[in-house]
């Protein structure tokens, strides 16, 4: 039991968060793409997001696995986002220092549904079953690459 959950509620309950973390954080992302701000979005995808990584470390652990790195790395992202967005209202530095910890969080996040994907859905697992595979890596450089573009394209064009 988590929370009262079952382990498989909770973790229905995360994928659901996580998800709703990506499609806010994807619109966010196409609306800062074309210079807008949306800032019911915005929330919504800080908040999800956060809750993603914080509820990855109620699910019982035996040792530091990769997913509590990128969580914690994550949770660190998020963080400066906050005094970015909080803190300093994104004025000056704190507008492209905001822009880019956001796309980060938000790149943590599809990274990590790659990975579930990968290991959940039969027909991606039968191509990747050790995620070392080229469709894996394809997958997760297309990711980066687009993350990484999208990044740079934010800051050069604020909202």
């Amino acid at each position: 039991m988590i929370l009262g959950l079952s382990i498989p509620a909770f973790t229905q309950l995360h994928t659901i968060i996580s998800l709703i973390g990506i499609a806010t954080g994807l619109v966010f992302l196409v609306a800062l793409l074309r210079g807008r701000w949306l800032a019911g979005w915005n929330v919504a995808f800080l908040v999800t997001t956060i809750l993603t990584s914080v509820t990855g470390f109620f699910f019982p652990i035996t040792a530091i696995a990769p997913p509590h790195i990128v969580g914690a790395i994550s949770l660190a992202v998020l963080a400066v986002s906050l005094v970015a967005l909080y803190g300093y209202k994104r004025a000056g530095i704190w507008r492209p220092v905001y822009a880019v910890t956001a796309v980060i969080a938000l790149y943590f996040n599809v990274f990590v549904l790659i990975v579930q994907m990968f290991q959940k859905i039969p027909f991606l697992n039968a191509l990747a079953p050790n995620q070392t595979e080229p469709p894996f890596a394809l997958a997760q450089g297309l990711a980066l690459l687009f993350f990484a573009w999208a990044g740079w394209r934010v800051v050069r064009r604020p909202a």
